[in-house]
């Protein structure tokens, strides 16, 4: 009966341990930089791994030749392709949070959290 209260135990550090890093992610997302481009580069954004966009730049000429319907359309694909990037470095992120964990079921949580797919650059 008592057998059991070890497992819970390390439960339970795993899970202190776990928060602990997920703080530790967390700042690590707030100072990564990820970017989002449409038009060949004429919008550019930037954002951070928590997907908070940091910075939209437009190509001057768009502006002086009077491109609104163009700029409409290059921004929301940029931000899109921005937010994108971030998801994908959050979930990299995410998923190195469980390396060296022994919780049953624990990656098969991780991947419908973050996508169910696997991230690569």
């Amino acid at each position: 009966m008592l057998k059991g209260l070890g497992n819970i135990g390390n439960l339970m550090r795993q899970a202190q341990e776990m928060g602990g890093r997920m703080q530790e992610i967390n700042e690590q997302l707030k100072v990564k930089r990820v970017q989002g481009e449409a038009g060949g580069g004429m919008v550019r954004v930037e954002a951070n791994g928590l997907g908070e966009i940091l910075k939209v730049t437009i190509e001057p000429s768009l502006i002086e030749r009077q491109e609104l319907e163009m700029i409409e359309d290059l921004v929301p694909a940029a931000v899109n392709q921005a937010l994108r990037n971030a998801k994908e470095a959050h979930a990299e992120l995410m998923k190195s949070l469980t390396d060296g964990f022994e919780l049953p079921g624990l990656d098969e949580a991780m991947a419908k959290f973050t996508g169910g797919g696997n991230i690569t650059d």
